[in-house]
C-alpha cells in the first residue's frame, strides 16, 4: 500500500487515537512527511526513539526535521545532556568545582558547629513549646509518649495454640500494663489558661546578623498570634523581638496590642519609644492619640490627630476620631466654664480648736480679691495674705501633690478642690497662693491638679466626680501609678498619713525597680514632703524636699514647700533664701512675696542693719528655669511665624470648604438644579476668584438658564486665566449664537477646532452657525445698495443725482483718501472709502503705503468678504507688475489677520475666482526673494 493510500485512509478516521497504539504503518516517511498533527508526530517520534519496532537513525532526524517546522518549541525535541564528568570537563575546570565544594563542606560543619555551641538553640530545644493555639496542653519535645524500650519488639513471643490462650490470665497482664503505663509515660502538662512564654531572649552569643534574623523571626510570630487575635501571645512574641533588637516596627505593633487589650500606660511607652527613635512616625502618632483619646487627654489627642491629617489628608481613621475627639473636647468646656464661675473665698476658725472640729464659713469674693487663711505654725506676727498666724501644725491644702501632667516643675500651677462641699478657691488663688502652713481644713494652697478620674470612687464626696486611679504618671510602671494616685486622692481628702504611706510605697517600688526618671522621682519626693508639711514634720518635709532639688535643680514646688518648713522651724535665713530663688523663678508668685517681706523684718529685729552679710548665698536660676522670662512678649519671627500658620490654616480651611462648595455645585448639575449650582459656584469665586474650571461652570449653568451675556462674560473671564482653554472658547461660541452673533461663534468654533480637530459637537455647530452666518449676510445684503443710492429718495433730474457718484470717485482717486494713516481706525477709514466706492488703484496705493508687517493689525478685525475681494484686485491689477515682492510679502501677512480663516469660509465664487487669479498670476513672476514653490505654499492656505 503507498502512503498516498495510508495517508487517505487516516483521514477518513473522525479521530486520532492519542492513547492507542502507532501502526507500523505510520512508521514511513510519506506518512511523516504529510503529518500535520503535532501531537501525533510527537508520539511517533518517541516510538522511534524507543527501538520497539526497530532502529531507525535516519527517519528519526527526519521526523524530528519535520517536526521541528511545524513547531519549533515542541517538548519532544528537547534531548537530555549526560551529566558533566571529570572526563567531560578540563582539568582547572574540575579542580576549581572540587575546591569549591570542599570550601563550602568546611564552612557548613564549622556553622553547625558553632550552632551546636550555643546554649541559646539548646534552651529552646529543651523548652516547653507552647501548645497549637486553641489547644489546652502540651507534652515536652524531650520526652515521647512512649518509651524507647517498648518501642523495640516485644521479647515475649504469643501464644501458639489454644491451649496457652486458657494459661493467659487477662486481668493480670492488664495489671501489669497499667503499671508500666503510670511508670514510664511522661505526664501531660495541662495548662489551665494562656501558655506563659518568655518575654526576653539571651541572644549575646550570637552575631548581628543572626539577631536581626531571629528578632524578624519573633515579630512574625507575633503578626500571625494577632492575626489570629492572639493579643497576650503576640505581645509575648514582640517582647521577644525587642529584646534581641529594637525596631520600630515591633513597638509599632506590639502599641497596637496592647490597645487591643486595653493595656493604655503599656501602649503610651511603646508609642513614646517610636517617636523617640523616628519623630513623625505616622502610625505612633494615630496610636498615641487613640490611648489618649481613650485615657480622656482630648486635647493632646488632637494634636496628635492633626498632625497626621497634615501628612495624610486622606486618612479616614484619623479624620474620624478627630471629629469624635473634638465633640468630647466641646462636651467639656461647659463644664470648665461653670466651675470657673464657683469662686469663693475660705476663711478660718482662730486659734487651738480641734483640727477635726474645725468650721469654715466661704463668702463669694472677685477673682482678684487675695485669698488667705491659713494660719502660720513659724511667727507670732498678725497673719498676711499667706496667712502664717500662729504656730500650728500644717492643715488641709498645704502645697498638695504635683500634677501628673506637670512633668517638668516649671509649669503652671492648677489644682482641682477635692471635696467641694466644704472648700472652694478661686481660679486665681489657685495661681497665686502656695503652700501656707494652716490647721486641717484649709485649702488655700497650691494643690495636686488631680487630672485622673476614678472608676466608680467619687473624690472628696463629690459623686459627681470620679477619677482613674490607673491613670498614667510620666515613665511610672502601672502598680507605681496606682500608688501615687491613690496618694493624690487621699491628699486630697485630708488623709495626710495614708498618703504619705502610699508615696513612701511608690518611692520603695522606683528604687527596687532600678527606673531612670529623675522627674517622676523628684514629683515623689515632693509629694511626700507635701503630706510632712501638713503633718508639722518640717525636718523631713526639708530632706525630701532637698532630695528632689537634687533631681531637678530649681523645681518650683519643693524650694516652696523647703522653704515653708524651714521658717516653721524659725530658720529664717534657709527660709528667705528658698524664697527669693523661688521669686527668681516665677515672680508672680504673690505667697512668696509675702513670706519674703514678713521675713525681712524679722530678720531685721534679730541681726539689725548688717541682717543682709548674714545670709547665705542667694544661687543665680538660669534663665531657662526662669517661668516669668517666658512669658515676655513673643520676637518679630515667632509672630511672623504664628502668622504663616494661622495663614496656611485658613488656607487649607478655604480649601476644604471650596472643594465641598464645588462637589455641592457639580452635583446640582447633574440633577439639573442649575440655579442652585449657580449659587455654589459664585461662593467658590468668593474663596478662589482665579480658578478657571469654576468660570467654565458657571457659565455652563448661564447658558442653561439662556443668560447668555453672563455665560460670555465668565467665558471671558476665563480665557483671561487660561488662554487655551477649549470649554471656554466652546461655550462663549455659544454664548454668541444665543445673543446672535454669528461671526464671533463662528471664530470661537474654530478655535476649538483648531485645538482639537475630533470635537463633534463643535463642528456640528459650526455648520448650523455657518448657514445662520449667510443667511444674516443675505439678508442684511439689500439695505447696502439702498443707502449708497440716494436717487429713490430724493427728488431731482439726473445731473443732481450724478455729481455725489463722480464727486466720490473723484475722492477716491484724489488726496481725499489718507494714504498714511497712524492707526488701525484711520486705515479703516481709508480702506472703507476705497471699497465703497469700488476703486481699487486706491486701495492699491493705500498697501503700497503701508508695510506688510503691521497690515493684520491695521486691519484688526475689520476683515470681512468684500474688502479681501477689494484687496485681491488691488494686488493683482496694481501692485503686482510693480513690485511683485510687495504682493507676496502682504499676502504672507495676510492670512494671519483676525477671523480670517472664518471670512475665507464665506467667500463666494466670484471672490474666490480673483484670489485663484492672483495666485496664478504671482507664481508666474520670476523672482529672487520666492519661488514659485513657495507661492504655491502659500495658495493653500488661501485656496
Amino acid at each position: 500500500m503507498s502512503a498516498e493510500a495510508v495517508f487517505s485512509l487516516q483521514n477518513q478516521s473522525s479521530t486520532v487515537d492519542y492513547n492507542g497504539k502507532i501502526p507500523v504503518e505510520h512508521l514511513d516517511y510519506g506518512y511523516i512527511e504529510k503529518c500535520k498533527d503535532v501531537k501525533y508526530l510527537e508520539k511517533i517520534l518517541r516510538v522511534l526513539r524507543s527501538g520497539d519496532e526497530g532502529i531507525y537513525p535516519h527517519l528519526i532526524n527526519f521526523c524530528e526535521s519535520h517536526l521541528e517546522k511545524l513547531d519549533p518549541r515542541s517538548r519532544a525535541l528537547r534531548k537530555e545532556n549526560p551529566v558533566a564528568t571529570a572526563a567531560s570537563l578540563s582539568k582547572d575546570e574540575w579542580s576549581q568545582i572540587v575546591d569549591e565544594l570542599q570550601t563550602w563542606q568546611i564552612e557548613t560543619k564549622k556553622n553547625e558547629t558553632s550552632l551546636k555551641q550555643q546554649s541559646l538553640f539548646d534552651d529552646l530545644v529543651k523548652e516547653n513549646m507552647p501548645p497549637v493555639r486553641g489547644s489546652n496542653c502540651s507534652i515536652p519535645l524531650s520526652q515521647t509518649s512512649v518509651p524507647k524500650e517498648k518501642r523495640k519488639s516485644s521479647k515475649h513471643t504469643l501464644p501458639r495454640d489454644y491451649r496457652d490462650w486458657d494459661k493467659f490470665d487477662v486481668e493480670k497482664e492488664c495489671e501489669m500494663i497499667d503499671r508500666i503505663v503510670d511508670r514510664n509515660d511522661p505526664p501531660v502538662i495541662i495548662n489551665t489558661g494562656h501558655p506563659k512564654i518568655k518575654t526576653k531572649v539571651d541572644a549575646s552569643l550570637l552575631t548581628q546578623q543572626e539577631k536581626l534574623l531571629l528578632a524578624n523571626c519573633e515579630k512574625d510570630k507575633g503578626n500571625e498570634a494577632f492575626r489570629a487575635n492572639d493579643y497576650e501571645e503576640s505581645v509575648a512574641y514582640y517582647s521577644r523581638s525587642l529584646s534581641i533588637i529594637p525596631t520600630v516596627a515591633a513597638h509599632n505593633n506590639r502599641a497596637q496590642a496592647e490597645i487591643n487589650l486595653k493595656n493604655w500606660h503599656n501602649a503610651m511607652r511603646d508609642c513614646q519609644r517610636v517617636l523617640e527613635l523616628e519623630p513623625g512616625n505616622m502610625k505612633a502618632l494615630l496610636r498615641r492619640a487613640t490611648v489618649h483619646h481613650h485615657m480622656g487627654n482630648f486635647q493632646m489627642a488632637a494634636e496628635d490627630l492633626r498632625m497626621v491629617l497634615r501628612e495624610e489628608p486622606q486618612n479616614a481613621t484619623a479624620a474620624k476620631l478627630l471629629s469624635e475627639t473634638e465633640g468630647k473636647i466641646q462636651e467639656c468646656q461647659p463644664e470648665q466654664q461653670q466651675r470657673k464661675g464657683k469662686k469663693i473665698l475660705i476663711q478660718e476658725v482662730e486659734e487651738d480648736k480641734d483640727e477635726t472640729k474645725a468650721e469654715q464659713t466661704a463668702c463669694p469674693v472677685e477673682p482678684s480679691q487675695p485669698v488667705g487663711g491659713e494660719e502660720s505654725s513659724a511667727t507670732p506676727v498678725e497673719r498676711g495674705d499667706m496667712g502664717n498666724a500662729q504656730k500650728k501644725p500644717h492643715g488641709r491644702g498645704d502645697g498638695g501633690p504635683h500634677s501628673e501632667s506637670n512633668n517638668t516643675h516649671h509649669g503652671h500651677w492648677r489644682s482641682k478642690v477635692g471635696n467641694s462641699d466644704k472648700y472652694k478657691v478661686t481660679q486665681e488663688s489657685k495661681e497665686k497662693v502656695s503652700n501656707g502652713t494652716s490647721k486641717r481644713g484649709s485649702t488655700a494652697s497650691v494643690q495636686a491638679d488631680q487630672s485622673s478620674s476614678s472608676k466608680g470612687m467619687s473624690v472628696g464626696g463629690n459623686a459627681g466626680e470620679t477619677v482613674n486611679l490607673d491613670a498614667p504618671c510620666g515613665a511610672l510602671p502601672p502598680p507605681l501609678a496606682r500608688l501615687k494616685n491613690e496618694g493624690n486622692l487621699l491628699f486630697k481628702n485630708g488623709q495626710f498619713a495614708d498618703a504619705l504611706e502610699k508615696y513612701s510605697q511608690a518611692i520603695q517600688g522606683y528604687t527596687d525597680s532600678g527606673l531612670d526618671s529623675p522627674e517622676d522621682l523628684c514629683i515623689l519626693y515632693s509629694n511626700r514632703a507635701a503630706c510632712y508639711l501638713k503633718d508639722g514634720n518640717s525636718q523631713d518635709c526639708i530632706q525630701d524636699c532637698t532630695r528632689a532639688l537634687e533631681l531637678q535643680p530649681f523645681s518650683l514646688k519643693p524650694l516652696l514647700r523647703r522653704a515653708m518648713a524651714y521658717e516653721s522651724l524659725e530658720r529664717y535665713r534657709k527660709a528667705y533664701v528658698d524664697y527669693k530663688t523661688v521669686l527668681q523663678i516665677d515672680i508672680s508668685v504673690q505667697a512668696a512675696h509675702d513670706s519674703v517681706n514678713r521675713i525681712t523684718r524679722l530678720l531685721i529685729e534679730q541681726d539689725g542693719t548688717e541682717w543682709r552679710e548674714k545670709l547665705p548665698e542667694i544661687p543665680l536660676v538660669p534663665l531657662s528655669a526662669q517661668q516669668h522670662r517666658r512669658e515676655e512678649p513673643p520676637s518679630a519671627e515667632v509672630l511672623q511665624a504664628r502668622a504663616e500658620k494661622a495663614a496656611r490654616e485658613a488656607e487649607k480651611k478655604a480649601e476644604v470648604r471650596f472643594t465641598a462648595l464645588k462637589q455641592e455645585g457639580n452635583d446640582f448639575v447633574k440633577k439639573g438644579q442649575y440655579q442652585d449650582a449657580l449659587g455654589k459656584y459664585t461662593e467658590c469665586l468668593k474663596l478662589k476668584p482665579e480658578e478657571c474650571a469654576i468660570y467654565t461652570n458657571r457659565a455652563l449653568c448661564y447658558l442653561k438658564l439662556e443668560r447668555f451675556t453672563e455665560a460670555k462674560q465668565d467665558c471671558d473671564a476665563a480665557l483671561k486665566l487660561e488662554p487655551t482653554n477649549k470649554k471656554a472658547f466652546y461655550r462663549r461660541a455659544m454664548a454668541n449664537k444665543g445673543l446672535k452673533d454669528y461671526l464671533a461663534c463662528s471664530s470661537d468654533l474654530q478655535e476649538v477646532l483648531q485645538q482639537d480637530p475630533n470635537v463633534q459637537e463643535a463642528e456640528k455647530e459650526l455648520e448650523e452657525v455657518t448657514v445662520l452666518l449667510r443667511q444674516s449676510l443675505a439678508n442684511a445684503s439689500p439695505a447696502k445698495p439702498r443707502k449708497m443710492v440716494p436717487i429713490t429718495e430724493v427728488e431731482g433730474d439726473e445731473e443732481t443725482t450724478a455729481v455725489p457718484n463722480s464727486e466720490s470717485s473723484c475722492r477716491g482717486e484724489d488726496i481725499t483718501i489718507n494714504l498714511q494713516p497712524t492707526n488701525a481706525y484711520e486705515f479703516g477709514q481709508a480702506l472703507n472709502a476705497a471699497c465703497s466706492s469700488g476703486n481699487t488703484a486706491a486701495c492699491a496705493a493705500l498697501l503700497a503705503s503701508t508695510t506688510p508687517e503691521m497690515l493684520p493689525k491695521l486691519l484688526s478685525n475689520q476683515l470681512d468678504g468684500h474688502t479681501i475681494s477689494i484687496i485681491m484686485q488691488a494686488l493683482d491689477s496694481h501692485l503686482l507688475e510693480k513690485d511683485p515682492n510687495l504682493v507676496y510679502q502682504h499676502l504672507n501677512h495676510l492670512h494671519t489677520a483676525d477671523r480670517f480663516s472664518v471670512v475665507l469660509m464665506l467667500l463666494e465664487k466670484d471672490e474666490r475666482r480673483h484670489m485663484t487669479q492672483l495666485f496664478e498670476h504671482l507664481s508666474a513672476v520670476e523672482s529672487t526673494e520666492f519661488t514659485k514653490n513657495d507661492v504655491q505654499n502659500l495658495a493653500n492656505k488661501y485656496i
